[in-house]
């Protein structure tokens, strides 16, 4: 596969980072995702999940801003992570209106509250973080396409399984792509209640 079909602002994106062509684990992932099938992505450090999960969102966002409630939600284990991921995003979304935003815990509650209030596409967020601000009424998935959950061994720690699983029963139209380094008992175990029938890509 190429990038051919893909939006002309990511396209032109991905030429700016000099990415030309999918490497092996993006060439079986990324056209599942485009599908709209709910999938696992497994496999270890450097084979191109995060830029696999970045284009995977700017396109099925179709590039542009859309009204205010989030329609990508991405769940990361610290503020660390949100953060680093968020900035590698912007390199995609730079000639986007795309709306990026962070909520973790170290992070004013309210403050979150009313930036998300004034529209968001992408939020990244802790799980239990997110958690709070979808009981508080502050976060909206009516609108919700992509819910991702991201280098997920972390959601053995700190009842993030639980959160997660909490979270997905708030929004059943969503499709769920799961990346991890390991296909573990937990990560499998979504199976059973929100990543029915999904599809598994795995490569060493």
């Amino acid at each position: 596969m190429s990038f051919k079909k893909y939006h002309p602002l990511l396209k032109e994106s991905m030429e700016t980072l000099g990415i030309e062509q999918p490497n092996a684990f993006q060439k079986k992932i990324l056209p599942i995702i485009k599908s709209g099938a709910s999938v696992y992505g497994i496999g270890p450090k450097g084979c191109g999940k995060t830029t696999a999960l970045i284009i995977s969102v700017v396109q099925k966002l179709k590039a542009e801003a859309f009204e205010d409630s989030p329609r990508a939600l991405i769940l990361v284990k610290d503020k660390q992570e949100a953060l680093q991921l968020k900035e590698k995003f912007e390199a995609f979304t730079a000639n986007t209106d795309l709306r990026l935003y962070c909520a973790y815990a170290a992070k004013n509650l309210e403050t979150q509250r009313e930036d998300i209030y004034y529209g968001v596409d992408v939020l990244i967020a802790t799980p239990k973080q997110l958690s709070k601000l979808y009981h508080l009424n502050s976060v909206h998935t009516g609108e919700l396409k992509l819910f991702v959950v991201h280098d997920a061994d972390f959601i053995n720690r700190d009842n993030n399984h639980n959160y997660i699983l909490r979270l997905t029963e708030s929004t059943p139209k969503a499709q769920f792509v799961i990346f991890s380094e390991n296909f573990n008992s937990k990560i499998a175990a979504y199976q059973d209640s929100f990543m029915f029938n999904a599809r598994l890509v795995k490569v060493k």
